[in-house]
């Protein structure tokens, strides 16, 4: 009989709990143009690796830090950034913990915030750069993937860029 690889198991659904607690954790104590660059660089190294076919994106204070996008990845893909980029630039929030938290109310973003979804978009992929003292300064956006896998490729880069 031939071996078969096992097949991992889809990572479980984040309790808002646990994504708020990602926030409070995933915190700099600056943020600078060098640091864009390298958390962005990151990113597109793990991409790389799981050969993903996204585009990642990083903003700061309303200004394009870091732009790229993998073989596969759309124009589509920067629509879906800038929408879910608003959501952390409007709620403080990542895009992804602002739809688990109109979820878990029983209700979707899209019924229930009163903003155009063709300008808002509360999937996962986005997060906030937040520095100490200061508060959210701008966003990390990767889109491409399943929301899910989309957040936590952020997360994931941003632990090992933080060394949380």
């Amino acid at each position: 009989m031939p071996e078969t690889t096992p097949r991992t198991a889809p990572a479980p659904t984040p309790y808002v709990e646990e994504l708020e607690a990602q926030e409070r954790r995933l915190v700099f104590r600056r943020f600078t143009y060098d640091d864009a660059w390298a958390l962005g660089s990151l990113l597109v190294e793990l991409a790389r690796e799981r050969s993903a076919p996204v585009a990642i994106d990083i903003h700061r204070a309303g200004q394009q830090l870091f732009h790229a996008a993998r073989p596969g990845a759309t124009p589509d893909n920067d629509a879906w950034i800038a929408r879910k980029r608003r959501v952390v630039e409007r709620y403080g929030a990542s895009s992804y913990l602002v739809g688990s938290r109109f979820r878990a109310k029983g209700t979707t973003f899209e019924d229930s915030s009163r903003l155009d979804p063709d300008t808002y978009a509360a999937h996962g992929g986005s997060f906030p750069l937040r520095v100490e003292d200061v508060g959210v300064v701008g966003a990390v956006t990767v889109s491409g993937l399943p929301q899910l896998q989309d957040h936590l490729l952020v997360v994931e880069a941003l632990e090992r860029f933080l060394k949380v």
